[in-house]
């Protein structure tokens, strides 16, 4: 089977389990490992997950000009749009939505739409908003006709305004910031925010200069200036400044790549790319190890390195060893005598190897997740949409590392 065939595969698997009013995401399984048994549900990151997706297969779309692949990348830049404007509050967007006929949702803050139809989850996290920048900035650029570039433009001006009008912060119905949605200066001022200041301020940064790429606002272009002048710029050198390995959240991994990936594609001062491109390439010598696809090819296409022989077969290997099967069964690898284990625990105070497994060894798990634990997996109890396959394959393909 070529890698093609299997993100076609990918893709189908999507299409039959996967896909819930738009939305993206993993499924329940009531039966273990029984896919006849799956149950489509919400997730606190339905945005991020379809962003993924819609990104894939916006590449795919570039590639090869197949009507499907735009009208699913259509569905889903809908889908992100409708997350905004389900809320009734412009320019903040919901984490997921629900039809009041279905299953009882989730945990989480949930608020009723007027018409008394759905529900929508509350409480907005960075990860959302990475997701719909990424999202729309890769859907206006290889998909949008003309009218769809004036819907994106009208909906990236709400978020953005939405932002700039309460000082960086994103405010929830009730008037405050949501836990994970804020990038102030008052926030950098606190002890957590001093602590993620790195990833925050390369995620606005991002935020701004896709704004000003999607609208041409001037506006957004002073803004820009304004936190870089203020040291938000200065701050990218630091993200993922913890090596030990204790404190690492992968989940940040992903949030900083997808942020860097539209910043240094528009970005065009020679000055600011240096100092954002030393800040990438700090945090790609700490990631070279886990052979991730989607880390080495945004870090090569942004000007972080050349794409060497060496890193295009250990992307493709990767890519080849994704497993098919994305149930998310039972792995157990800690009782392997060819592995060895970090003194460090994880910040989740679970084990960790010192070097990463090939991916049809590990736990099938998204890029946000710890590629270094032995042990996980849930005995088959869900399965995963699988986008994080295509991305980086839809990728490689568009840039030419892969055939």
């Amino acid at each position: 089977m070529t890698l093609e065939e299997k993100a076609g595969f990918f893709d189908e698997r999507i299409e039959a389990r996967h896909v819930r009013h738009g939305m993206v995401a993993g499924c329940a399984l009531r039966l273990p490992g029984d896919l006849s048994s799956s149950l489509r549900h919400d997730s606190d990151n339905d945005g991020l997950w379809t962003a993924i997706y819609l990104g894939a297969q916006a590449y795919r779309y570039a590639v090869t000009g197949a009507p499907q692949a735009r009208a699913r990348a259509q569905r889903s830049v809908g889908l992100l749009m409708r997350l905004e404007a389900i809320t009734g509050l412009p320019g903040f967007p919901a984490r997921s939505f629900v039809s009041t006929n279905e299953s009882k949702p989730n945990g989480g803050q949930w608020h009723l739409t007027p018409d008394g139809q759905w529900l929508w989850k509350g409480d907005t996290s960075s990860d959302e908003l990475v997701g719909h920048y990424f999202g729309y900035a890769i859907y206006f650029d290889l998909v949008a006709d003309e009218a769809e570039k004036a819907q994106i433009r009208a909906v990236v001006t709400r978020l953005t305004d939405y932002l700039m009008r309460n000082h960086y912060d994103l405010m929830d119905v009730n008037g405050q910031p949501t836990r994970w949605g804020q990038w102030s200066e008052r926030y950098f001022q606190t002890a957590e925010g001093q602590y993620e200041a790195p990833l925050r301020s390369l995620e606005w940064l991002s935020f701004l200069k896709t704004a000003q790429h999607i609208t041409g606002e001037a506006r957004y272009a002073e803004a820009y200036r304004d936190r870089i002048r203020r040291g938000y710029a200065e701050h990218l050198r630091h993200y993922r400044r913890w090596p030990g390995g204790g404190e690492i959240n992968f989940s940040d991994d992903e949030l900083a790549y997808l942020s860097y990936d539209p910043l240094l594609r528009y970005e065009t001062d020679p000055k600011l790319r240096r100092l954002y491109l030393e800040g990438l390439r700090f945090t790609w010598r700490q990631v070279r190890r886990t052979r991730n696809p989607l880390w080495n090819y945004i870090s090569v296409a942004s000007g972080a390195g050349p794409m060497s022989e060496g890193l295009r077969r250990e992307s493709r290997r990767t890519l080849e060893r994704l497993p098919m099967d994305m149930i998310e069964w039972t792995a157990q690898n800690s009782h392997r005598s060819d592995v060895k284990f970090r003194k460090e625990k994880d910040r989740f105070h679970r084990d960790q190897l010192t070097e990463v497994l090939a991916p049809d060894e590990r736990p099938v798990e998204k890029w946000n997740s710890n590629p270094y634990r032995p042990d996980g997996g849930n005995g088959g109890g869900s399965e995963d949409d699988g986008s994080y396959f295509l991305l980086p394959y839809w990728m490689g393909r568009y840039h030419g590392w892969l055939e």
